[in-house]
């Protein structure tokens, strides 16, 4: 596998474009990503029990194995808690762009991100689309203006394009995100929209798709908050023309190792870009009996507040990680605990089988004072591992969200 230069239209077959059309002020806030044939499609959706009108129109596509053609998505207007009203634009969005490009609306899934509670500016989306549809490229330009409009709080686009080889055929995948806040594992206030031209069934792509979620998207949070509009879709369209991956070969794992190194860059470009963020902590725990116990000991520790505001005081204050890893909900045994930091600053052991250890305050200092922090955990009761992803919790953060809607 090879990263290269390109974003979601770098597969065969695949069109992007972004526009503003008014649901903003300023920025762009209408994507349109576009397959050229029909595209098989797997999807993930937010685990939170209040549901926006898009996701329950994408679900409904999804669970019945439909082919996809496009996708359409508006940002600064979430289209949640907007009754049957808001159900009804978004069958109006998939059949007027579904019009525009000589399909049918549910061959179109549709997604949106921004404020909830409010009703959508559906004519200015809707003119929008109509202006917008005839501008879909392949080219990078395109794609990175797509990224660009699914954005909200978000600073800067999320992009990444791969190449691996099935079969002597080059597959390529590209992907666009956004994220910045309600940032919590299981999905939070996030988009991520992948394509590849791989020629794969429907049920291995949403196999692998579902598998990469848990280890990735899964394994994030910035502020422990679960979104109602966060969905992953992941479109495959077959025009590599490689031999059909029908089962877990060796092309299948190929193909599934890139997927999850696409991923694992998108989730983590969201966490680095959360909220008044100043640090990206990593915690690496390993030497765990099960891969699910050492999954809820990192996801516990990223999510700890006094976790977080320790970081961000560039404080060494280890027995807050330690507390937060006793409240996961897994047993393990603290006196065979040995911790670290760790970033290109160096390294500092603060505690090694399960006893406090005399560091160097200063050498801890330099470490916290970099942007990227690993806290390297070790038990010793097996050999199951996890990665969680993180940040610091700073004033920043509080001034962006006490001033959302305003």
């Amino acid at each position: 596998m090879k990263v290269i230069e390109g974003s979601i239209t770098a597969p065969k077959g695949y069109k992007a474009t972004g526009n503003h059309v008014g649901v903003k002020r300023k920025r762009r806030d209408l994507a349109i990503i576009y397959s050229e044939v029909p595209a098989n499609a797997a999807a993930g959706f937010t685990t939170n029990v209040v549901k926006a009108a898009p996701l329950l129109w994408c679900e409904q596509i999804i669970n019945n194995n439909l082919p996809v053609r496009a996708i359409v998505v508006n940002s600064g207007n979430a289209n949640a808690c907007t009754g049957e009203l808001g159900i009804k634009h978004v069958e109006i969005m998939a059949e007027t762009l579904a019009n525009c490009l000589d399909t049918t609306k549910e061959e179109v899934l549709v997604s949106s991100t921004g404020v909830i509670g409010v009703n959508l500016p559906i004519e200015k989306i809707l003119d929008g689309i109509n202006n917008t549809y005839s501008t879909l490229d392949n080219t990078l330009q395109a794609a990175n203006q797509s990224a660009q409009a699914i954005m909200t709080t978000d600073t800067f686009p999320k992009e990444i394009a791969v190449e691996i080889l099935i079969n002597n055929k080059i597959v390529k995948i590209g992907g666009i995100a956004k994220g910045s806040g309600m940032i919590h594992p299981n999905m939070a206030t996030m988009l991520s929209f992948i394509t590849t031209d791989i020629n794969i069934s429907s049920e291995l792509l949403n196999k692998a798709l579902k598998e990469s979620i848990v280890d990735t998207y899964n394994m994030i949070s910035v502020d422990r908050d679960t979104s109602t509009n966060d969905m992953v879709v992941l479109l495959a369209n077959a025009q590599a023309e490689n031999p059909k991956i029908e089962c877990e070969n060796k092309d299948y794992n190929i193909f599934k190792n890139a997927l999850d190194y696409v991923n694992t860059y998108l989730a983590q470009q969201i966490v680095k870009d959360g909220e008044g963020v100043s640090k990206f902590l990593e915690i690496y725990i390993k030497g765990v009996s099960s891969k699910d116990k050492a999954r809820k000991l990192a996801r516990s520790v990223t999510t700890s507040n006094l976790v977080k505001t320790a970081f961000f005081g560039e404080d060494a204050n280890w027995g807050r990680i330690l507390a937060a890893m006793g409240y996961a909900g897994v047993e393990f045994n603290p006196q065979e605990v040995t911790m670290e930091f760790v970033n290109e600053a160096g390294s500092v052991t603060l505690m090694q089988n399960g006893m406090p250890v005399a560091f160097d305050e200063k050498k801890a200092s330099e470490i916290l004072k970099n942007k990227e922090i690993q806290i390297l955990i070790s038990l010793k009761e097996g050999t199951e591992e996890a990665k969680a992803w993180g940040c610091d919790l700073t004033y920043e953060y509080v001034r962006i969200n006490g001033e959302y809607r305003t």
